[in-house]
């Protein structure tokens, strides 16, 4: 846990909440696409349809779902995006106490943020009904903790005066 001096508050690291979520992002998109294969009739494409269908719509879920450049830079885009804002999100709560509380708190994070995804977004894109489960719940919870966790470990932290004005 960091100690804080008197009079004193840190400062996120963006340097640090941009990389971890650049690294969650990624460790989360290689998962998603090494678990989802394994259900019956699904391969690694199925999942960055599923993504690119977020901006593109769910014309590009129809079969057969193999490479297409477009779907495929689509999808890492949003995917990126995503990455990167729920990184900061979970730094900003997280980047005063340290790396274990980062990590379980960015697991923790995971599991909030799968609840938000999966049961709104369906409300938008019906056709995400068909991740619920424990696999992709298990790789949010995996996105949170390493996002925390990286976040903890690049973060340099920095401190600055509180304003009286903000302490009274």
């Amino acid at each position: 846990m960091t100690t804080t001096p008197r009079g004193m508050r840190q400062v996120m690291d963006w340097s640090a909440a941009f990389w971890a979520g650049l690294v969650a992002g990624t460790v989360f998109l290689f998962l998603n696409l090494w678990v989802i294969p394994p259900i019956p009739a699904a391969n690694p494409w199925v999942f960055l349809r599923l993504v690119a269908s977020i901006g593109l719509g769910d014309g590009v879920l129809a079969p057969p779902a193999t490479f297409d450049a477009r779907v495929l830079a689509v999808a890492l885009a949003i995917h990126s995006a995503l990455s990167l804002a729920f990184a900061f999100v979970s730094a900003i709560m997280l980047h005063r106490w340290g790396f274990f509380v980062g990590l379980i708190g960015g697991a923790v994070f995971g599991a909030m943020l799968y609840a938000i995804n999966v049961y709104s977004l369906t409300l938008a894109f019906p056709w995400f009904f068909g991740v619920r489960g424990i696999a992709f719940f298990s790789t949010h919870v995996i996105f949170g903790a390493v996002s925390g966790a990286i976040y903890e470990l690049l973060e340099k932290e920095e401190f600055v005066p509180v304003s009286a004005e903000v302490a009274s």
